[in-house]
């Protein structure tokens, strides 16, 4: 049933979710075509399942998707189903078949995305720290330095001090900082004070830079530059998601009724930066066990596709991209444009060459 289960929210949702993310496509300009996503949908399968075995073959069936290109300028419009590849179909005991072998892809049990509190002993005192692990994007880590400074790293970076970060996702000045977090800095450490008087920026246009300097070292770190570069990181929803299950984790252990955003909010930053200081305050307390089956997930076959898929989609963006510069436009037509053959080589490599599609 995991197996059924999960394979089917791929054909009707999983599929339609990588469309609505990477469509509409436009060219590189933006100002001249469009090519929209209408509808899917899929064939019969060429051949049995008896058959498939007998003859060494695939049982696959093709998916067919109507795509829409539009022409900004004459405002005219071309629909046309385009042949998308074919894709393995599963049988009724949760299986596949690829070149006439039976195949089955095992679950993944995978760190759930969400935040961990996590503590480094130093002398006898513990040092706390949190991780943000999205479902996909950059991850961050925040430790506490023994004077109380509180860093974070962003994908395993040089760490930069927390007060950058928290300047970039809105809070604008030292003072609303200091504001933000006197209730809980009371301990013997100041923990804000101390990351202040270490931070080298003041404003928020310097935070950006200096976040820029950590992650792009050698890079000219103009503000234009790193807005963008960090931005896009962390307010753009194709780059950063916690997915649903890792806001959930989120919401339960920082308390928060249930905000759906599937990106990070300042509100988060806030309670996580908090959550550290009490930490750090209260010595008894323990970090999160990363090892414990709450904090873990099953991955099942549909997410693993839908992730692989991504990459080609992506690769298939691209194509679609260069073709909209390189062809007539207007004599063009969706089919010229797509070429399915990255997607096609991902389905296959995932379905004969990665770890967990074993035989059965």
């Amino acid at each position: 049933e995991v197996q059924t289960n999960s394979y089917n929210w791929f054909l009707k949702k999983g599929l339609r979710e990588l469309f609505k993310e990477i469509f509409p496509i436009p060219d590189f300009s933006g100002k001249e075509l469009e090519l929209e996503f209408v509808d899917y949908s899929w064939d019969e399968a060429k051949y049995t399942e008896e058959q498939s075995k007998f003859k060494d073959l695939t049982y696959e069936a093709a998916l067919r998707v109507v795509c829409r290109i539009t022409n900004k300028k004459t405002g005219s419009t071309k629909e046309q189903e385009v042949y998308f590849g074919d894709f393995p179909l599963m049988t009724g005991q949760g299986t596949f078949i690829i070149n006439g072998i039976e195949m089955v892809v095992i679950s993944q049990l995978v760190r759930s995305a969400g935040v961990y509190f996590t503590a480094s002993l130093w002398r006898g005192r513990k040092l706390f720290g949190a991780k943000i692990i999205p479902n996909r994007g950059a991850w961050l880590e925040f430790e506490t330095d023994t004077d109380g400074f509180i860093g974070v790293k962003i994908d395993r970076h040089r760490k930069t001090a927390v007060t950058d970060l928290l300047r970039v996702f809105g809070l604008q000045d030292n003072e609303v900082i200091k504001k933000t977090f006197a209730d809980v800095d009371t301990g013997p450490i100041k923990h804000i004070q101390q990351t202040l008087k270490k931070d080298g920026a003041k404003t928020v246009n310097e935070s950006y830079a200096e976040i820029y300097k950590r992650i792009r070292p050698g890079d000219l770190a103009t503000v234009e530059n790193a807005k963008s570069l960090i931005d896009a990181m962390f307010k753009r929803s194709d780059r950063y998601d916690l997915s649903d299950v890792g806001r959930y984790k989120i919401n339960q252990r920082l308390g928060f009724n249930n905000e759906p955003i599937r990106l990070l909010r300042l509100e988060d930053m806030i309670s996580i930066v908090k959550e550290i200081i009490r930490l750090n305050n209260n010595q008894k307390e323990d970090p999160d066990d990363i090892d414990h089956l709450g904090n873990r997930r099953v991955r099942p076959v549909g997410e693993q596709l839908q992730n692989r898929l991504r990459i080609g989609f992506t690769r298939m963006r691209r194509i679609v991209q260069d073709r909209m510069s390189t062809l007539e436009t207007k004599v063009i037509t969706p089919a010229q444009l797509i070429n399915a053959r990255p997607l096609i080589s991902v389905v296959k490599e995932f379905f004969s060459s990665s770890q967990l599609s074993q035989f059965m």
